[in-house]
């Protein structure tokens, strides 16, 4: 496995950068948590705002559509320590958090989602799409002073018309995935680092209720002071879990046996995609830092459904 001393910088002075995406020509799409803007950079380095969000984009992938959709938690209050920007609660602001899209060639953008079932949509986080076009996410929800949101999981459609609360409550529910097949949604709980996994029957259902408290749907839970933020999935199924406070990435297998774990310099590594002709490149956003980084990774990342092709 890679080391810290392998990796690379791709792009530094970011405002807390997420949701990595790998285009097929070579650029990394991020969103900057902290400025509010979904960004390009190009192979070379050079840093290109494609669309002002405003608010916290969290999350970003490509749809059907070629379009990007993204979660937008709807801000927060930011503060440094220790040369690290970290986020903290809710900002004066805030309204709300939505699920937003952009066109690439644009700049243009528009809100999908506010709401399901008349409950406000509270920190969209991270979001994935199946093979059928529709889009699982999470909502980690807001901490207010004392009080806290509890969490929920969606699935929703790209035409703004379907959006149903499939998991709730859990606390605070941040990356989210598919397995190879996409008949296992994958999602992580920050501040547990739990890692939870639920078979699908098909797009967007479970294949049996969710049973509370049953053991069976745990797939990984971490020992120590770490945190789970986003994940990616290889080739293999392993779960590729962007991990914080011990920053660096866990990587667990589909039996939810720990693989390996890669330390990196940054207590803030929220999120890892895979690029690259092979799909071997791990770009890793190092979010306290402000860098997107890449390795050369041992096995490939699976193929995401509308990009990776």
């Amino acid at each position: 496995m890679s080391d810290t001393r392998d990796f690379e910088v791709v792009a530094d002075g970011l405002q807390f950068p997420e949701g990595p995406v790998a285009l097929p020509d070579g650029s990394v799409l991020v969103v900057e948590v902290a400025g509010g803007t979904l960004t390009r950079i190009a192979p070379a380095g050079e840093v290109e705002v494609i669309a002002e969000l405003g608010g916290g984009p969290n999350g970003a992938a490509i749809g059907p559509d070629g379009l990007c959709y993204v979660c937008n938690n709807g801000g927060f209050v930011w503060f440094e320590e220790s040369g690290l920007l970290m986020p903290g609660d809710a900002p004066a602001d805030y309204a709300g958090g939505r699920i937003e899209r952009v066109d690439l060639e644009s700049g243009r953008h528009e809100v999908l989602y506010t709401e399901c079932n008349g409950h406000k949509l509270k920190g969209p986080n991270d979001l994935v799409f199946d093979g059928a076009g529709g889009f699982w996410f999470t909502d980690t929800g807001k901490h207010y002073g004392r009080m806290m949101d509890r969490s929920a999981v969606y699935y929703a459609t790209t035409d703004g018309q379907h959006i149903e609360e499939v998991f709730f409550p859990f606390d605070h529910t941040n990356g989210i995935a598919l397995a190879p097949d996409d008949a296992t949604l994958y999602f992580a709980e920050t501040f547990t680092a739990r890692i939870w996994q639920f078979a699908l029957r098909a797009p967007g259902t479970l294949a049996a209720p969710v049973q509370p408290f049953n053991p069976a749907d745990l797939l990984y839970g971490a020992p120590g002071l770490v945190g789970f933020d986003s994940m990616a999935v290889d080739s293999a199924g392993n779960v590729c879990q962007a991990t914080l406070f011990n920053g660096g990435v866990t990587v667990i297998s589909p039996a939810g046996q720990l693989v390996e774990f890669l330390p990196m310099p940054d207590p803030f590594v929220t999120n890892i995609c895979f690029g690259g002709d092979d799909l071997q490149t791990a770009y890793l956003a190092l979010a306290g830092s402000g860098q997107l980084v890449k390795l050369r990774w041992p096995r490939p990342g699976l193929p995401l459904h509308f990009l990776n092709r």
